[in-house]
């Protein structure tokens, strides 16, 4: 299939940093472009491929438009995104017509009384919310198998680069509708992966941020110990940017020290991405799950680490490392989650008043599809300790010193290396309503775990589906990160790919 909306391509695919030099260059407007979005995703998302990356969009964009353009010709500008529109995933609280749904039909049709932290702080910084995007229901935390991407509300989200291939998951709409050109920038959330397979998979950066440096508040929660909303876009300088508005201290959600987090100014994070790399060094993570589970991505890989070398980084090859007990974080998980959610929909009007009411609305609703998606993750967590159980309490610490003390910290002042990269994982597989998700390995589990931040740049296409490179490094290294991240995106010269929005990829799998 060919481009599906031409007469919107050239807007959808503007990054969010040449946008901000077109909107203050006058070569465009906030509403042009938010005009010709909404146009392109009613075309690509709703009708054509049927993309179902978007859940909603704002009935008052335009308006909301209309009043930045204005406040730009006056020299008013709220901050560093004044115009720029923005998709955020549908687990984070909006206030009014957007709603917030995590997809499930439990919690449509009842409106959060006031915006998530985050949110507020994009509006002020003068982003555009444009809408909402599609995700694996309950952030992929209801049942096993599922197939990322469905959700009882939105469907089945679709990947632009192969429609029969996965988005990812869960923040399965913001990357694929990034990807897509139907916004510049889009906010995910991660537990364990949530931001960087999405990301990887269709093509595109995404940044999961230390845990505590992003607000949770107004998000709909998994675990306190790992949950953190991050950025997402196209490249690495637009991610650094969306990240100055997303970051804000917030003590009371700080799980990692804050007396260690180092302070950034304005502009912090976007600076880091034009410094050179040189003098920096990266450790080439190797064991179970993190290489060798897919040759042709390990090539692209590897193409990727000799493009860091040229970029002055020092490489330290074959640094072992090992992942989460996949026990343990399930078991911290299914605990977390039942008093985290109870806690949150303690301020939702209307909504299911806890755990136990989300599982028989399940049960007596067809639309939520036990039959292809069971809810035995809920089951469990409703079944779960309180948090002041010794096993739970114990599994909480092997986790953190697996991941953390012995992992990632360890491995950084072992080799004397700046960060760790792998594979982010193998392209895209196929949808799969019967086996479910079947990846192979993924290189995001270590840092996950620990609370500590993560990236992955596109780093090439096999067959047309997109592979990209993790890196991951120690708590607050979200600059040094950046830097090696924009370090490996120039070298390469690539970029985030246009989609070929091939119908079928089965035959090249």
């Amino acid at each position: 299939m060919s481009e599906p909306h031409v007469p919107s391509a050239e807007a959808g695919y503007l990054r969010a940093v040449p946008l901000l030099a077109a909107l203050e260059a006058s070569e465009t407007t906030t509403v042009g472009v938010v005009g010709a979005l909404l146009d392109r995703i009613e075309a690509v998302d709703r009708a054509g491929p049927r993309l179902r990356s978007v859940l909603s969009v704002d009935e008052r964009a335009l308006e909301v438009a209309a009043e930045l353009d204005e406040e730009r010709r006056s020299g008013r500008l709220r901050g560093p995104l004044h115009g720029v529109p923005v998709l955020v995933k549908d687990n984070i609280d909006t206030e009014g017509p957007l709603g917030t749904t995590a997809g499930s039909l439990a919690l449509a049709g009842r409106f959060p009384a006031s915006d998530a932290t985050l949110v507020a702080q994009l509006r002020r910084a003068g982003a555009l919310v444009l809408g909402k995007t599609n995700l694996s229901e309950w952030a992929n935390f209801r049942g096993r198998p599922s197939a990322s991407g469905w959700s009882a509300v939105g469907g089945q989200c679709r990947n632009p680069h192969g429609l029969d291939r996965t988005p990812g998951g869960s923040s399965s709409g913001s990357g694929a509708a990034v990807a897509a050109g139907l916004a510049p920038l889009a906010v995910g959330t991660e537990t364990d992966g949530s931001i960087l397979c999405p990301a990887a998979v269709n093509g595109i950066v995404g940044l999961k941020p230390t845990v505590g440096l992003v607000s949770r508040s107004g998000i709909v929660p998994i675990s306190p110990s790992q949950d953190t909303a991050g950025p997402m876009g196209r490249t690495v300088e637009d991610v650094a940017l969306l990240l100055e508005a997303l970051a804000a201290e917030e003590p009371d959600f700080a799980d990692l020290a804050t007396s260690r987090r180092p302070a950034h100014g304005p502009g912090g994070y976007l600076a880091a991405t034009r410094r050179s790399a040189e003098g920096l060094r990266v450790g080439v993570a190797s064991g179970p799950g993190f290489s060798d589970y897919h040759p042709p991505t390990d090539a692209a890989a590897a193409v990727a680490v000799e493009a860091l070398r040229a970029a002055g980084v020092e490489v330290v090859d074959d640094v072992a490392c090992q992942g989460a007990d996949d026990e343990d974080e399930l078991l911290v998980l299914c605990t977390e989650f039942r008093w985290a959610l109870a806690d949150y929909l303690s301020r939702r009007s209307e909504a299911p008043g806890a755990l136990d009411d989300v599982i028989a609305f399940n049960e007596a609703t067809a639309a939520e599809r036990l039959d292809l998606f069971g809810q035995d993750l809920l089951v469990r967590s409703a079944a779960s300790p309180g948090l002041d159980d010794a096993g739970y309490l114990a599994a909480r610490q092997r986790n953190w010193d697996r991941t953390r003390r012995d992992g990632i910290d360890a491995l950084l002042e072992r080799h004397g290396v700046d960060a760790l990269v792998a594979p982010a994982m193998g392209p895209p597989w196929l949808v799969d309503y019967v086996a479910g998700d079947s990846s192979a390995g993924a290189a995001w589990g270590q840092a996950a775990v620990a609370g500590y931040p993560s990236i992955t740049v596109p780093v090439g296409l096999l067959h047309g589906l997109p592979v990209g490179l993790a890196l991951w490094g120690r708590a607050w290294s979200e600059t040094t990160l950046l830097t090696l991240a924009a370090a490996l995106e120039r070298e390469l010269g690539t970029g985030s790919p246009r989609p070929a929005w091939a119908e079928a990829t089965a035959s090249i799998a």
